[in-house]
């Protein structure tokens, strides 16, 4: 049999022209780091601006000043919108701040609960996906 003269196409990912950022996963993480930070943004700037804007749920183990909260959502959030900017470039280092952070926005969130209850979970929730998706492996090799 005479040979073609070309190589099989190499699985992608096996020639080195991947590139992590390319990958579905860490585009979903960065979007949603995104937005969740932008949100933990406006969070932030309500509880700062407006302190009778929420009711706190009494009894509440975790009871902090409102407007304290609001700034340490307004920081957090512009540094999740950073983060999740430099994921972009696909850097390892990004993912892992970006792991650390998101497991801070949700502990925030947690902490939050007594006053905007279903807003935090959702923040929770998405955290949870943007721990999940960075975790995601995006360099599996193929099988054959």
């Amino acid at each position: 049999m005479a040979s073609t003269g070309s190589a099989p196409a190499a699985a992608p990912g096996t020639d080195g022209s991947h590139h992590p950022a390319r990958t579905g996963w860490t585009v979903f993480a960065a979007i949603l780091m995104i937005f969740g930070g932008a949100m933990a943004i406006f969070q932030g700037i309500a509880a700062i601006a407006e302190d009778d804007v929420f009711v706190a749920t009494r009894n509440y183990v975790f009871q902090f000043n409102l407007t304290g909260w609001g700034w340490i959502h307004l920081i957090v959030g512009i540094v999740i919108v950073l983060a999740g900017c430099a994921l972009f470039s696909g850097a390892l280092w990004a993912r892992v701040v970006g792991v650390i952070l998101a497991g801070l926005g949700a502990l925030a969130n947690f902490l939050w609960l007594p006053y905007y209850p279903l807003w935090s979970i959702v923040l929770i929730a998405i955290d949870v996906f943007i721990i999940w998706a960075l975790c995601a492996s995006p360099d599996r090799p193929a099988r054959a």
